[in-house]
């Protein structure tokens, strides 16, 4: 059995926003609804599993209501950081649950459906993988000035982990250096294999983001 843990914690601090970033619509239908859509799009018996802060949870509850949304999931509430919202998300997965488990950001809602797939695919034998693309700009470190960005990527979401793998990582205590469910894979001792992302496959934080999005649904 396969797994999504799709993550949503956004405040719209930098979308100038109340609504949390999650929550607002692009082309008529909140974020979020069309990110969950996506994987359901790619499989219809992947176990979706919902992260939302509780102080949100009614919101969104009223737009579910309101926009007729009847996707299948589970809902957990989220924690003081990813890190703890993603053992939030795993506590719902049994102990003894074999399959691939993915880690996706709630308002990532353009990964496309063969990058999704290559991530669980190439998971069931590399155990950790996570959709890259290359840096098109050029890099400058604040004090170390230019560098080559052939040695960079961009990383994206979904990343994918054998269930058992994510588990046992995610009870390491916390660390400030856990960014993504990678760094926490790669501190408990695992190598991650790299796969080419989509360049849409953006993450919706201003409203610049929100003009491309828009763009995107067309």
């Amino acid at each position: 059995m396969d797994y999504i843990i799709i993550v949503a914690g956004g405040k719209g601090l930098r979308m100038g926003s109340d609504i949390p970033k999650q929550f607002l619509p692009i082309g008529g239908k909140p974020v979020l609804m069309r990110t969950i859509e996506r994987f359901r799009e790619y499989s219809r018996t992947l176990q979706i599993i919902l992260v939302l802060p509780k102080a949100q949870q009614d919101y969104w509850q009223q737009l579910c209501s309101e926009y007729d949304f009847r996707v299948d999931y589970q809902l957990a509430d989220g924690g003081e950081t990813r890190f703890h919202s993603v053992q939030h998300g795993l506590a719902l997965i049994p102990d003894n649950a074999d399959g691939v488990v993915g880690v996706h950001d709630g308002v990532r809602p353009f990964p496309s459906i063969d990058v999704i797939r290559n991530c669980y695919e190439a998971a069931r034998t590399a155990k950790a993988v996570i959709p890259v693309i290359p840096v098109v700009e050029t890099l400058r470190h604040v004090s170390e000035g230019t560098k080559p960005r052939g040695d960079y990527r961009l990383v994206q979401t979904p990343q994918t982990f054998d269930i058992q793998l994510l588990k046992a990582a995610n009870r390491q205590p916390y660390n400030d250096c856990f960014t993504d469910d990678a760094s926490v894979v790669e501190a408990f001792g695992y190598n991650i294999t790299l796969i080419e992302g989509n360049r849409e496959n953006i993450k919706i934080t201003t409203p610049y983001d929100m003009k491309i999005a828009e763009v995107l649904i067309k």
